[in-house]
């Protein structure tokens, strides 16, 4: 490639090696995220668990895998976006991180600059119906659909919440976290969580990096 290649890449100065392989190590991290992008069609690929309301099945500085919906989805994905509820992944015995149904990324309310949610998707809904019987009575704190969030539905998509029993003993529907999620609402499906790696984006949240870590809270995003 040149004299002037041949010498940046075999000189012994010890400025140009570490500049050589800051750049070898910036261009391994972006193959690499490119390769995740093609394997999962969403970008980012790997985002930042920051609460803890999914505990114990994801924890807070997990880095999770999130995959388009689309790819992979069985063929009894409700209506036709690739996620399996937890409703039906009960009857399929279909499981993802230790309960039935897909956990989902979504942006609560549609919000592009609201943080987005990592919960489990329990029912899909169509627009206007009373899901009230449909429910967990064990987790709905209401006597009738008029006193339950986001009853009758206002759109098509899924119920949400969190799998820690403690915290989030209720679907975000009620508390308002989000109102129904509608279908162009979720990012993607959580794929693979890898432990402890999302400190480090955590760590370095004062950046301000968009897109790139979720909320798996107990309080609406901010």
């Amino acid at each position: 490639m040149g004299p002037a290649f041949n010498w940046f890449r075999d000189t012994d100065s010890q400025w140009i090696a570490f500049l050589r392989d800051t750049l070898v190590s910036i261009l391994i991290v972006f193959a690499v995220g490119f390769l995740l992008f093609a394997i999962s069609g969403v970008w980012p690929p790997l985002v930042a668990v920051e609460s803890n309301s999914m505990d114990p099945h994801l924890q807070k500085g997990d880095l999770v895998l999130v995959m388009a919906e689309d790819r992979l989805s069985p063929e009894y994905n409700a209506g036709g976006t690739g996620i399996v509820t937890a409703e039906t992944g009960a009857e399929q015995d279909y499981n993802r991180f230790g309960g039935p149904g897909d956990v989902i990324v979504y942006q609560p309310y549609g919000s592009d600059s609201a943080t987005p949610i990592i919960h489990r998707a329990h029912l899909y809904v169509e627009a206007g119906e009373n899901w009230y019987d449909r429910a967990d009575p064990d987790v709905i704190q209401a006597d009738s659909c008029a006193e339950l969030g986001a009853c009758p539905a206002p759109s098509e998509g899924f119920i949400t919440k969190g799998d820690n029993p403690t915290t989030n003993n209720y679907y975000d529907q009620e508390r308002g976290i989000s109102t129904v999620v509608e279908p162009e609402w979720v990012r993607g499906t959580a794929t693979v969580r890898i432990p402890w790696v999302g400190w480090i984006r955590l760590a370095a949240s004062e950046l301000e990096l968009p897109g790139l870590s979720v909320t798996a809270g107990a309080l609406p995003a901010v």
